[in-house]
């Protein structure tokens, strides 16, 4: 069977791997555009993840059976309803279901409207009503703590946790005056209430009917050691059974993951694809931060290398709504995926840097999958982009699935090099 997977990071990696280890019957692998790491296992196609008649037209022309939507941009686009027209099978939410992630005002209302517990919000349609909620000591006084979120896609850096008003207004002016997270992105934002807790992330393979859990993961967010500096796309992921305790789990299921997929189902736009819950663990109960429309990145590393299930199959349940017959079967323990990136991420940063020693972090625990890669004529990899490499491991808890990624990272060098020496610690915020 024959297989597109658009996208080119380390997600778009992880899925190629997943589908070619599990996979009962022969496949072969495209990706577009993908990256050096997933063309050792995936022929590359370079074709953008935006040009929709291009991708259409090599699906139709190669008789590819099944195409799997890893990004975000794309699905808010409306990729799989361009996709449906044209009667070719593919995997991801509807242009109007991918609206839970792609406008946080749309999820914040929706939340409201089915009473999910979430914070609570103000959305602000000019930088000027922004600086008058926030100066209004609505969520707290001057120094309290309060959460800006863009409204668009911003690539994981349209949320800001300010510790004060004075940091809250100096988030406006980047986000709304200087288009810190894009031109578009932060057009109208949402000004919410800073929750305390444990941050958590719960996704789920659905028909829009039926649904799956994945194992709860806990992402580290932030560049620095601590959970300190500016936001990223990632940095690190964990799965662990100590994430999310049964009791909390049932409470997350009962108010949160079924009002969910019933009110997308109320509102006309049955849920298709993978959901991801961004939780807050509070001493209240869980709490909805966000809706991702897809698998998250670093989580989807740290999740994949846990499933035995196989995948082609869940995808394919997804698609014809037959998810309910399928039990996924996860390896006991826990695992890890460190993230490493270049310096200056997740600002400006350096790329060409020849990678070091990735053929010998590779061990049959190890597992090194490629963010933002490239290779040279002589084979060699380099560095291009923010997030380089997803180290990542499973073992029979954490502190040996970490202790694995990090032996490995010893073994990688390129200049410029960073990453996080504290991943799985707990938060608190």
């Amino acid at each position: 069977m024959k297989i597109l997977i658009i996208g080119s990071g380390g997600r778009e990696h992880a899925i190629a791997w997943s589908l070619n280890q599990t996979s009962p019957v022969p496949v072969t692998l495209y990706c577009a555009p993908g990256n050096a790491g997933i063309g050792q296992i995936a022929q590359l196609v370079p074709i953008s993840t935006a040009d929709q008649n291009s991708l259409a037209r090599f699906v139709e022309t190669e008789g590819v059976g099944l195409t799997i939507i890893g990004p975000e941009a794309p699905l808010a686009d409306g990729l799989v309803d361009h996709f449906e027209k044209r009667g070719l099978p593919v995997i991801g939410p509807s242009q109007a279901a991918a609206r839970l992630e792609a406008s946080k005002v749309f999820a914040k209302d929706f939340m409201a409207r089915y009473a999910i517990p979430t914070a609570a919000y103000r959305i602000a349609e000019s930088p000027s009503e922004a600086v008058g909620i926030i100066r209004s000591g609505e969520f707290g006084a001057a120094e309290s703590p309060i959460v800006i979120k863009a409204d668009g896609l911003a690539a994981g850096k349209g949320v800001v946790v300010a510790g004060s008003q004075a940091e809250a207004l100096q988030a406006i002016e980047d986000l709304m005056v200087n288009g810190m997270a894009g031109p578009d992105a932060a057009t109208r934002v949402v000004i919410e209430e800073a929750l305390k807790g444990r941050e958590a992330s719960m996704l789920i393979f659905t028909d829009g009917h039926s649904y799956a859990l994945m194992p709860a993961a806990r992402d580290h967010k932030r560049i620095g050691e601590n959970d300190t500096g500016p936001n990223t796309g990632g940095m690190g992921s964990i799965t662990d059974s100590s994430i999310i305790e049964p009791s909390m789990l049932a409470r997350i299921v009962r108010e949160i993951v079924e009002p969910t997929l019933d009110g997308a189902r109320r509102e006309g736009f049955a849920f298709r694809g993978v959901l991801f819950f961004g939780l807050m663990l509070t001493a209240e109960g869980p709490q909805l931060l966000e809706y991702n429309v897809r698998f998250g990145d670093p989580e989807t590393q740290a999740i994949l290398v846990r499933l035995r299930t196989d995948l082609l199959s869940v995808f394919e349940a997804t698609r014809n709504g037959t998810l309910e017959g399928i039990t996924l079967e996860w390896t006991a323990g826990a695992s890890a995926c460190v993230v490493a990136a270049n310096r200056g991420y997740p600002g400006k940063y350096e790329t060409g840097a020849v990678i070091e020693g990735v053929g010998q972090a590779f061990q049959d625990d190890i597992h090194v999958f490629h963010a933002g890669t490239g290779q040279l004529p002589n084979g060699q990899f380099v560095a291009t982009g923010g997030r380089v490499l997803g180290v990542t491991s499973a073992a029979a808890d954490l502190p040996a699935a970490l202790r694995l990624c990090y032996a490995a990272l010893n073994r990688i060098h390129w200049e410029g090099m960073q990453y996080r020496r504290d991943i799985g610690r707990p938060s608190v915020t």
